[in-house]
Formats: structure tokens, sequence, C-alpha cells
């Protein structure tokens, strides 16, 4: 690390694995960096929801020796969706000056916000104190948090060229990776057909629902899960916190898991990916090539749609009613000989579209506040 400059930072992404992950993926190219300055102080706002927990069970070993902080704000409700007027303006004022004082005593630089409403009390708090705020819109329609607080940022990074505004605050960065994908990625290694005890050429499903789980494909996973077996797909099955009790009945070649932790390795591994359309889910199938079915959350205000459409004709979308109708057979073709040619122009068309070093882009504009020693 470059031994003369310092960044104390803290970091707010409430609610979901997709408003933790990014901020994880930047941390790792962060530390990881030999001219970037020291990490020296890290705080993290959170809103404690399970997905969320699961997300940031890893924090410490990323960033250890250095002992990051972690301050839970209640302004989002625990059991999910975003807070009511009411909740707000009841709760604001309190987390408000919470976040306030935190940022004094770790005398931080630059906040950096991932999305989700707990944005709102430490940014106003930020801003009270002349802390500079970097927004990341990881989305490819503009999330409610981030879209109201961006006159208030000093920057808006951007996944996707889609929400790009002008102006020198604006910067396109891309969708911030994991360090295992910031390099070129070796061959598969056949672990998980060898875990389900497979034929190293046997299709492979991976059903990924992010990281709370979908109930849709769960459903589905569960209604069909024999009749894709029968035909000879291996099913790796990531259900959700909690949630083993939608996965389908114990059978040979499918397993079912809450969260899957080796997902690079799995992905190198899969035939075709069933998904929900999360941002930090499409960039990983694209840099991966890994050709989609993809169900967008419909609950989601049309967003996942929306990030699903800029990865073109590489992946296919499904609404739910679609996937309950036609599924089945749709994976079927997707999964067989029938497949393989959308399956190579998918793989190629994909790997194009998202760049490998958008989590160093956004490190790099994290640390223009790091301080001298």
């Amino acid at each position: 690390m470059n031994t003369d400059r310092a960044l104390r930072l803290a970091i707010v992404g409430g609610g979901t694995g997709g408003h933790v992950v990014p901020g994880l993926h930047m941390l790792g190219e962060l530390l990881g960096a030999s001219d970037l300055p020291d990490l020296v102080d890290l705080v993290w706002f959170e809103t404690g929801r399970a997905a969320e927990g699961a997300a940031l069970s890893r924090l410490e070993a990323l960033v250890a020796p250095l002992v990051p902080e972690r301050c839970r704000l209640t302004l989002e409700p625990t059991s999910g969706g975003a807070p009511s007027l009411l909740r707000l303006a009841t709760r604001a004022p309190r987390e408000v000056l919470r976040a306030r004082r935190m940022l004094k005593r770790h005398r931080t630089d630059v906040v950096f916000g991932l999305g989700g409403f707990t944005l709102l009390p430490v940014v106003l708090a930020a801003r009270s104190l002349g802390i500079p705020v970097v927004l990341l819109e990881i989305n490819a329609v503009p999330g409610r948090a981030v879209a109201k607080l961006t006159p208030l940022a000093t920057r808006v990074l951007h996944a996707w060229p889609r929400t790009m505004l002008p102006g020198d605050k604006h910067v396109l960065t891309g969708p911030p990776l994991g360090p295992a994908l910031t390099q070129p990625i070796s061959a598969p290694t056949n672990v998980w057909r060898q875990r389900l005890n497979m034929a190293a050429d046997a299709p492979l499903l991976a059903v990924i629902g992010g990281s709370q789980g979908a109930l849709a494909l769960n459903t589905f996973v569960r209604t069909h899960a024999a009749a894709l077996r029968a035909q000879g797909v291996a099913i790796v099955h990531q259900v959700g916190p909690g949630r083993l009790d939608e996965a389908a009945p114990a059978q040979a070649g499918y397993l079912a898991l809450e969260f899957v932790d080796e997902m690079v390795a799995l992905l190198t591994e899969t035939t075709v990916a069933l998904t929900r359309a999360g941002a930090s889910t499409l960039a990983e199938l694209a840099v991966l090539g890994v050709p989609a079915v993809v169900v967008p959350f419909a609950g989601a205000g049309g967003h996942q749609r929306i990030n699903a459409q800029e990865l073109g004709d590489a992946i296919r979308v499904v609404e739910e009613p679609e996937l309950e109708t036609g599924g089945l057979a749709l994976l079927t073709e997707r999964l067989g000989p029938a497949g393989r040619e959308w399956r190579a122009q998918a793989r190629t068309e994909l790997m194009a579209r998202v760049p490998r070093d958008a989590a160093r882009k956004v490190a790099i504009e994290l640390t223009r506040f790091a301080k001298k020693k």
C-alpha cells in the first residue's frame, strides 16, 4: 500500500446482499493494490437484515488485521421493504445524530454509499460535518435513495451507462467484481459435478435467487427438479437464508444450499443459470460468460428487467407467469443439444459487456479523499 497516505472510510449499504457485495469487492481491490493509500479505519453502517448479515459475515476476515466497526441503524424495517414515511420521519433524526457521532469518532475521510434508505441518515450526517459522499448506483434504474441523495453527493459512480447523467460529478465505472473475477478465469475443475456424483459432461443448472432467495424460483425447482434430473441435468439450488424448506425433495444429482460461498467456482462449471436479475449477479454471469434464463423480481419496480436488458440477447428474460407455464420446456431446450449454438454465442457476447477493473475504478475514486499521514 501507499504508506504516504491513509484512508479513513465509512461504508453504508443496507438490506440486501446487492447493497453489500459491491462494497466488499471494492475493499478487496483496495487492500490488494500496492499503489493505493492505506485503509487505516473502517466503519460499516448496516440494517441488521439476515441477507445483509450473511454477506457481511466475511468482512472481518477480508480487512484483517484492521478491525472494522459495524453500526446497526434502525431506519429500514428488518422484515424487508422500504421504510414508511412515518418511520422515516420519526427515526431519521435520531439516526442522523448516531451516525454523526460515529463519523466524528472515526474521523472519517469519505462516506461510500451503496444504496438503501439507510443512506439517508449517514449522508445527512456526513454533509453536516463537511465529509464528502461518494454514491454507487449499481442498478440500471436509479434506486430511490441514491436518486434522492444525488444532490448531496460529491461523486456518483454508475455501474451501467443507462443511469449516467451529464457533469463531472458522474463517473461510469462498471459494476465492481470480486478479486477472483478480475483475472482470467481458469478452466472448470468439475468440483461441483463431483460433489453431486455426476459425469463431467453432465449439464449443470445453477439456480441463484439472490442473497435472500426467491420463492418463485424455489417453487419452480421444487416442482420440476425430478423432471430435469430425469434428463440428466445436475442442479445446484441456492434457496436463500432460512429457506431450505422451499427446496426440492432430496435426490441424487440435486443439492440445495442456503448460501453459495464458492460462487465463482460454481459459475465456471454452470451450463445455464436460472436467476433473478440483481445487478451483481448479472455482472458475475457476464464476466464469466454464463448463459442464463433470468426471472426479474416483480416487486422490484421493474429495475431488474432493465438490468437484464443491459446484457442484450445473451440472456433470456422470462416473467414469473411464463416461467410457471413454459419454464421446464425452455430450460430443457437451452440445457440440451438444441441450445448449444445459443450458449456459445451468449458466452462470447456476455464477456464483452462488463469491464473487469470496475472495483479498482471505484477504489481510486474513494482514495482521492485520503489524507497525508
